[in-house]
């Protein structure tokens, strides 16, 4: 009875997350029960075998938590002289549960992941843990698998520039560290490749997600896209962009908010009489005439590119080529592109070479990508605001985990300006007072023009300083590694360099990595390797009189989640730390947002040049406004993933029918195949009356089946026998193949019906990129758009079956006619070959 009342108390008075704790903690206990010390490396290490017996033995992964986590404490204390503290053991269990752990910078998450993924891997199924970039799968797969191979598992890590047959043995290892592109790009593409011998990738099983929140929620709109090229004039994006220069503001609608801009009446009237004027458009036509769709496409894309999208901003130019901009973390996004056009007008835009524009071969967004694991669990700083979104879009739970050491960081108020000038000279003021007592210094920006900005202004005022942004990604971890050391100033975009731990003093372990790499003396870099440590320790002690790292935030982004991250890179583990923002009315937040209530009340109350105003009230509205952004992109995520999961689950269903037929396709599937064909062929011909037609029924059958038929001989008063018509035709097929053998025939077939699969999905995703793009005009007919959307995409996804089948038969045909003009050329004896040679077919499908 006493154990009820306590639990009821708990459950009524506590936070959900205490609830939650106080039973992980329970875990916790039993693991700190376990001790391994006295056992040897090679009995320790042979645990892992006995742990994989239990589980043969019908013990579940659960069952043998307790004893798996106290291996990996023990073995990382060897290994890594790191022994996991409590809050990391409870972070590992809410992993395993299948949970986030949110985890401030600097609790050590790297290892956090290392129990749950030991755990799930024993069952031989397979652990994905999933980071930000290569550097860190690099990194990460060979340190923490130090641990691993310890233990006798296998380690893997899929880098950009591997080939098939490197990644496949990458991913059959028991734990594989990849970047959540190349685990979406390695899906996409083992779903069309041909044979099953070059499918890289095992099971979905298990995938352990750092930075959930950047990978699962920055990132969840934007889709991963392989694509082949269209024949596409690059003339024609320099043309159109020669017209959209020529208008101005009074020629459109821009709305910032909700990033979209539109031509008005002006606009489109502009753009007519210049076309009339070159001659492309008649005087009695208009640009919205349906013959010039396409065009009128390529408009709106180029007035995208020119209004919306903006240099160092979205996007920036290197090596003559456009790239793209990550908003939330300021690295360039290398391999990716903007689809439907938009990057070759921003390519126009910039007056560089323009690629040819890609259509869609396959897609998938990071929602779809891991949902479909068996099991989805992530890490990060800062998860606690998107509650809402994980639960409703992944089922994920967030568990807020303690920090090892009490947080002593000093988190001043905001301080707003009216100006941007006098926003930068305060930061500038800030920064030198830090300076002065050699105080580190981490100053975040929203993108890389802004931090090319305030790079500017400290070098004016005589302030040295390190740049961290898209165009010296390749120093990431180094700049990142030095932003603790004494007296130094690092200019960050955002939460570049995310990953990499900013320790007082510096970084140790990257430090002591980049200083002894060419050095082959192991006794000399033993040697820089005690001064590196030394110098650091003497180093964080000075760092610490002097206040900690300082992060400045020199503006507020749209979402709460990564002004925190940027706030928590100062404070880890306990020491002292301080963080501040500066803001003024021309940032974009303010701006759009918030400008106009706050501008009125900052000249009420006579704010003069160079002041700021600080109060919890301005701090509040500032939140608000933060508040409703995400609600907005939130709702604009729900929205899209609505649309994304339509077209998702066809995907579903064609990959796994495609993936059926790869592995399990034989001579009875063939058959089947060409019964439907045979049957489909004729019912399309059937006739409605007595009146049909002979000899376009048996022009449509020799145009399917090449195949010559007396129809006559299938009809009896004038109606059509289908049955004896069916088994007639097949008849005829039959004796086309005869000359091949059965297995011969399911390789060539196999291949046929993977052709012709791919083909019309290829050409089904198109479909539904223009039938989404026009549906929202359903609404003013008084219509819901989604509804619309489900129903004519499965009416389109209904269809492109039959094409799918009949085109498996036209390939087969044609690979028959082929192999048999091929026989006759080079075999005048009419000797067939017991194993033709078919490695050069895949050809004769395009045919």
């Amino acid at each position: 009875m006493f154990k009820f009342i306590t639990n009821l108390f708990k459950r009524l008075f506590w936070s959900s997350n205490k609830v939650l704790l106080h039973d992980l903690w329970k875990i916790v206990d039993q693991i700190d029960q376990i001790d391994l010390s006295d056992l040897t490396d090679q009995d320790l290490s042979a645990m892992t075998i006995t742990l994989k017996e239990r589980l043969k033995n019908g013990e579940s992964v659960d069952d043998i938590l307790v004893d798996a986590f106290a291996i990996v404490r023990e073995a990382a204390h060897r290994v890594l002289n790191e022994r996991p503290y409590r809050v990391q053991l409870l972070g590992g269990i809410a992993l395993h549960k299948g949970m986030i752990s949110e985890m401030k910078t600097g609790e050590g998450k790297t290892l956090v992941a290392v129990l749950p993924a030991y755990l799930n891997a024993l069952t031989g199924e397979g652990v994905h843990v999933v980071t930000v970039n290569d550097y860190l799968a690099e990194r990460d797969s060979k340190w923490v698998g130090k641990v691993f191979k310890f233990l006798g598992m296998s380690v893997g890590c899929i880098l950009h520039h591997m080939g098939d047959e490197a990644r496949k043995q990458q991913y059959a290892c028991d734990i594989t560290y990849a970047t959540n592109n190349e685990l979406g790009f390695d899906y996409l593409r083992d779903n069309l490749k041909m044979n099953n011998e070059e499918v890289c990738q095992r099971k979905l099983h298990c995938a352990i997600v750092d930075e959930i929140d950047n990978i699962l929620i920055d990132e969840a709109r934007t889709p991963l896209i392989i694509s082949g090229p269209s024949e596409e004039s690059s003339g024609l994006y320099n043309w159109v962009q020669d017209i959209v220069s020529q208008l101005n503001e009074s020629h459109y609608e821009k709305d910032e908010k909700n990033h979209t801009v539109t031509l008005n009446e002006d606009g489109m009237h502009k753009i007519e009489d210049v076309m009339r004027e070159e001659g492309v458009l008649e005087n009695d036509k208009t640009l919205y005439d349906h013959q010039h769709i396409a065009l009128v496409h390529h408009i709106n894309q180029a007035l995208k590119a020119n209004t919306l999208f903006v240099k160092n901003v979205h996007y920036m130019v290197s090596k003559d080529e456009v790239n793209i901009i990550d908003e939330f973390t300021g690295r360039i996004m290398h391999g990716r592109r903007y689809s439907d056009g938009l990057h070759q007008a921003l390519e126009a835009k910039e007056n560089v070479e323009i690629q040819k524009e890609n259509h869609t071969l396959a897609s998938i967004t990071f929602q779809r990508l891991f949902r479909m694991y068996d099991k989805l669990c992530g890490m990060t700083g800062t998860a606690s605001t998107e509650a809402e979104e994980f639960e409703k879009t992944y089922n994920l739970s967030i568990a807020v985990i303690p920090t090892n050491k009490k947080v002593v960081r000093i988190d001043h108020e905001d301080e707003i300006y009216r100006t941007l000038k006098e926003k930068i000279n305060a930061v500038v003021a800030l920064v030198k007072i830090c300076n002065a007592k050699k105080q580190p210094v981490l100053l975040g920006t929203s993108s890389v023009e802004k931090s090319q900005l305030f790079a500017q202004a400290l070098t004016e005022h005589g302030i040295l300083h390190r740049v961290l942004n898209a165009k010296n990604h390749a120093n990431e971890a180094k700049i990142i590694a030095n932003a603790g050391k004494l007296g130094h100033v690092t200019v960050v975009t955002n939460m570049a360099g995310r990953g990499t731990d900013i320790k007082l003093g510096g970084n140790a372990k990257i430090l002591v990595e980049d200083a002894i790499k060419d050095i082959e003396d192991s006794e000399q870099a033993e040697q820089v390797k005690v001064d590196i440590i030394q110098q650091i320790d003497n180093e964080r002690n000075e760092v610490l009189k002097a206040g900690g790292l300082f992060v400045i935030g020199t503006e507020r982004h749209e979402s709460r989640r990564i002004d925190n991250q940027l706030r928590g890179r100062a404070g880890r583990q306990g020491d002292k730390g301080e963080s501040k923002f500066f803001l003024c009315l021309e940032d974009d937040l303010m701006r759009i947002f918030a400008s106009g209530s706050l501008d009125s009340w900052l000249k009420t109350l006579g704010l003069k040049e160079g002041e700021a105003i600080t109060h919890k009230m301005v701090t509040r509205a500032i939140s608000k406004a933060q508040k409703r952004v995400e609600a907005h992109n939130f709702d604009i995520r729900q929205q899209m993933k609505k649309y994304a999961d339509i077209k998702e689950d066809q995907m579903s269903y064609v990959y796994s029918y495609r993936k059926d037929v790869l592995l399990n396709f034989d001579f009875t599937d063939l058959q089947k195949l060409v019964d439907s064909v045979v049957t489909n062929a004729i019912q399309n011909f059937l006739p409605q009356s007595k009146d049909w037609d002979e000899d376009k029924l048996s022009e449509y059958i020799e145009s399917v089946f090449g195949i010559e038929v007396d129809i006559k001989s299938a009809v009896k008063d004038n109606a059509i026998n289908q049955i004896a018509l069916s088994n007639y035709i097949i008849d005829k097929l039959s004796i086309h193949f005869e000359q091949f053998n059965n297995e011969q025939m399911v390789s060539i077939a196999k291949m046929g019906v993977l052709q012709s699969i791919d083909d019309q999905w290829r050409s089904h995703v198109q479909n539904l990129d223009y039938l989404k793009q026009g549906i929202s005009l359903k609404g003013y007919a008084q219509k819901d758009p989604l509804v619309e959307y489900k129903k004519e995409s499965f009416e389109l996804f209904e269809s492109i079956w039959p094409v799918i089948y009949e085109n498996s038969i036209r390939n087969l045909i044609n690979w028959q006619r082929n192999m048999s003009e091929n026989m006759q050329n080079s075999m005048p004896d009419n000797n067939v070959s017991e194993n033709p040679d078919i490695s050069s077919i895949n050809g004769l499908f395009n045919e």
